[in-house]
């Protein structure tokens, strides 16, 4: 993976554990297992954020239940065989861990990539405006992750004019929402969509910029001996 590649997917969040590591996949003899990180946010609700994590960063009680971590990752999607379909998964491949910090924001995610969809802009009914985008960000092996984003307020407004196929860089947070999906007339499923909260947008080729709040930082991402290698 190249310099560009390492760069344009940053994660960094810190979190409580909260679910024990399930069996997931194994490449070239290393395997990977997922569970699921309470993220708190500045309000009393959490975000519940599905992670990734090679066998090599287990050991001990690394990833232990209800234990508090620090991790630097990526944020992926990967296509998941379900019957007859096929279902757009998220998860954050951890690649190291960190020291806990506590004067570190617990959630930031530096994106650069592409506009693959036309943004879609919209209105609550209480008037708040809302933008979602679907952003194609480049990985190694010529494979790309597609990843949710949504913007508010005058972020949702400045992607209505952004065209498919501009490069875009993006900080913001990771977020977990709850909903109901309508499987008929009288039945719903409760699910959770996996999304990329806007904080700041800029489009790369005309250095327009919005910042919806600049206190978002994210160091150099440092592989050292915690380093998790293989691919999701």
């Amino acid at each position: 993976m190249n310099y560009e590649q390492m760069n344009n997917n940053k994660v960094y969040l810190k979190g409580v554990v909260d679910s024990d590591p399930v069996f997931s996949h194994e490449i070239y003899g290393e395997g990977f297992y997922e569970m699921n990180l309470s993220v708190a946010r500045l309000s009393d609700h959490c975000d519940i954020i599905p992670i990734t994590v090679s066998e090599r960063l287990l050991e001990g009680d690394n990833f232990k239940r209800g234990k508090e971590v620090a991790i630097r990752g990526q944020f992926r999607s990967y296509n998941k065989v379900m019957g007859d379909h096929s279902k757009l998964m998220l998860t954050v491949f951890v690649r190291e861990l960190c020291d806990l910090d506590e004067n570190k924001n617990s959630n930031i995610i530096e994106l650069t990539g592409y506009i693959c969809k036309p943004p879609i802009y919209r209105t609550t009914p209480f008037k708040r405006e809302i933008g979602d985008l679907l952003l194609a960000v480049n990985r190694a092996y010529n494979k790309s992750d597609y990843l949710p984003c949504i913007a508010w307020g005058r972020n949702a407004r400045f992607i209505k004019g952004v065209q498919v196929g501009e490069k875009v860089s993006i900080i913001g947070r990771i977020q977990s929402r709850e909903y109901q999906k309508k499987l008929d007339e009288n039945n719903f499923e409760n699910r959770v969509a996996y999304e990329v909260s806007i904080g700041k947008i800029m489009v790369e080729n005309e250095k327009d910029i919005i910042n919806e709040n600049s206190s978002y930082i994210l160091t150099d991402m440092k592989m050292d001996s915690y380093y998790a290698g293989g691919e999701v």
